[in-house]
């Protein structure tokens, strides 16, 4: 049985509309962020996975399970879409024990499990309160509490850290760190680039329905060659630095920071670069700290689809 989440050239189209194209993954444990701008294909990646579209070609399985088959899938899959639509008259309490009951849990465990799924996420006070009364980072718990309350081995997230202020993000991204420690396949949609960093063990970038890279986001930064590392350098003697490094190749463009204590360099070859560095540093300048500027999701991504689309 395949230890994976595996697509094999998926294409699907919503009639003449193009959802995602030409799809080759091989996702593994660990939290998994699916980024890119609205519409770019992260609902159809994640509605395909959790067997709720059919592809229009290629095929798709879930740790050895095919997608056509969304019954036996959501015994070990846990989904938590974006649409804000709650049955009714519920209170927060019934909503997870309702679905638990209608999945064919005995209503015993089901009462028990409901409950262990909304402390996970910290609701209990407000568990026997009417769901139409939660507030918009409230109804996100939920939905979150009712994905994970089956405990399964992979959990789907659509822009999960919507609505939620900064300390129920962390307090959720510390579930999530959680979930993926005991051995989950956690998947999470994101638009906001600079989240992605704080809870990514990989990144998937997509922009119009094509997946343009994938891997942790160290190593697709390593890979893109022909766009410049940027590192930002700490010292005393700024501009003594920046005449010094001007005499290597490997220097391209350099700036002084505004306070006169920095320098922000770019290179194309970070490692022979580094070298330089350490053989000024030996010579008597004083460097007080060196670190890349743009070792991060948010460069990545402008830099492989422009910047005129993504969303800070």
């Amino acid at each position: 049985m395949s230890d994976r989440i595996i697509f094999e050239d998926v294409s699907k189209f919503y009639g003449e509309i193009l959802g995602v194209n030409r799809v080759n993954l091989s996702i593994p444990p660990g939290i998994t962020s699916l980024v890119g701008p609205n519409g770019s294909g992260k609902t159809t990646l994640m509605n395909l996975m959790t067997g709720l579209v059919k592809p229009s070609r290629g095929r798709i399985e879930v740790l050895g399970y095919p997608t056509d088959d969304p019954e036996n899938l959501f015994k070990f899959v846990g989904y938590s879409t974006q649409f804000d639509a709650f049955p009714k008259g519920l209170t927060g309490f019934q909503f997870i024990y309702s679905y638990l009951c209608l999945s064919g849990m005995p209503l015993q465990d089901a009462e028990r499990t409901a409950w262990q799924a909304i402390e996970r996420v910290n609701m209990v006070d407000a568990a026997s309160r009417k769901v139409a009364a939660y507030s918009k980072g409230m109804r996100q718990r939920i939905r979150l509490a009712q994905a994970l309350a089956h405990n399964p081995k992979v959990l789907v997230l659509d822009e999960p850290l919507n609505g939620l202020d900064p300390l129920a993000r962390s307090e959720m991204i510390a579930l999530f760190r959680a979930s993926a420690t005991e051995g989950c396949y956690v998947i999470i949609s994101s638009h906001i680039l600079h989240e992605v960093d704080v809870i990514s063990d990989q990144v998937i970038l997509l922009s119009n329905g094509y997946v343009v890279a994938e891997g942790q986001i160290q190593t697709v930064r390593s890979e893109i060659q022909e766009h410049p590392t940027q590192i930002l350098i700490r010292c005393d003697r700024p501009r003594e630095l920046a005449a010094k490094l001007f005499e290597s190749e490997y220097t391209i463009e350099a700036s002084i920071h505004n306070d006169g204590r920095g320098l922000l360099l770019k290179t194309r070859d970070a490692d022979r670069f580094y070298l330089a560095m350490n053989q000024l540093a030996l010579n008597g300048l004083q460097i007080e700290s060196i670190a890349p500027a743009d070792d991060d999701v948010l460069s990545v991504y402008e830099y492989l689809i422009g910047n005129e689309e993504v969303v800070r």
